[in-house]
């Protein structure tokens, strides 16, 4: 068994290799139909697979970029065959793909001394917010830890209902008040609980409006200020949740969150009802945060941690139907 085997279990790599089905039909379809019948790369091979990163929501930068760098590479060695631009392709995508640090690899561990380890999640309504946090909220129990949820989306009731239902799916602790409360009175109350429980994680909810961007940024800096009062070191990760179903406008969400607060990783949901996984490529070049989860089903195990070694070998590996 390998390093990324120990890492990356079978079901976990099932889940993912079903994910992309629909990315890595469009995907490889249009490159293979670039390489047919080519000995050499050259101008409409690259033409050719400019067209196919474009059209799997790679998007125009990160196509560029990628494109480049196999040009330089053609230059640089002479003589490239297609299928050293196979090899070439995915080992450009992976350099581009940023990872978590290496705690995340370890069964949803916690850093050292980060106890209780808070993650403020954020986001539009209906990218999956409330899903990816019961996910993460089963998965964090699953390994053993104590964790706690706090309803500090208290502009939608629906938000505070669903998260509350999650809680009891999962069998975690929630802490909420009612509907249009001070998010940050929520999400201090969290904190406190938390370490009166001796909670291992906090995974507080925060609201996802984007019409008014200053609003979303003081909210968030009045979070992090209350939260600091229990925990000086908090909050440890602001995650944001993004639809990878929505392609570009996925890319505009990221976009227009991290010119309003402090993204440090990010959660992309909904990879398997779509062709267009490529945007996972160009939001991680673009912004330069690390991808820590995809969603790629329905099930509450259907979010796993981000491998970009076994994303790109799903994304390029050929499996039976």
């Amino acid at each position: 068994m390998g390093f990324f085997d120990k890492l990356f279990g079978k079901k976990e790599k099932e889940s993912l290799d079903q994910g992309l089905q629909k990315t890595k039909e469009g995907f490889l379809s249009k490159i293979t139909k670039a390489i047919a019948g080519k000995s050499t790369v050259d101008d409409e091979v690259l033409d050719q697979l400019e067209e196919a990163l474009v059209g799997a929501d790679v998007g125009i930068d990160t196509t560029l970029a990628i494109i480049e760098r196999i040009e330089k590479r053609v230059k640089q060695d002479k003589y490239v065959n297609t299928t050293e631009l196979n090899q070439l392709l995915q080992q450009e995508i992976q350099d581009m793909l940023v990872e978590a640090p290496d705690f995340s690899y370890k069964d949803f561990e916690i850093p050292e001394g980060k106890k209780p380890y808070v993650i403020l999640v954020v986001g539009v309504n209906g990218v999956g917010k409330t899903t990816t946090i019961g996910k993460l909220a089963h998965n964090y129990k699953k390994a053993g830890k104590e964790v706690i949820l706090g309803a500090a989306d208290t502009f939608r009731a629906a938000a505070v209902d669903q998260l509350t239902i999650w809680s009891e799916r999962v069998g975690v602790p929630i802490v909420k008040q009612a509907m249009g409360s001070d998010p940050s009175a929520v999400a201090f109350d969290t904190v406190k609980s938390a370490v009166a429980r001796d909670a291992d994680v906090v995974i507080i909810d925060t609201a996802g409006r984007l019409h008014n961007k200053l609003h979303l940024m003081d909210e968030l800096g009045k979070i992090k200020r209350v939260i600091q009062k229990v925990i000086p070191d908090a909050p440890h990760e602001v995650m944001l949740v993004l639809d990878g179903s929505t392609g570009q406008n996925a890319l505009e969400q990221a976009r227009q969150f991290t010119a309003t607060t402090e993204v440090t990783a990010l959660s992309i949901t909904k990879l398997d009802g779509t062709a267009k996984g490529g945007v996972v490529l160009a939001i991680a070049n673009q912004f330069k945060i690390p991808v820590k989860y995809i969603g790629v089903g329905e099930k509450i195990d259907d979010l796993i941690i981000f491998n970009k070694h076994e994303f790109v070998d799903s994304l390029f590996r050929i499996t039976d139907k």
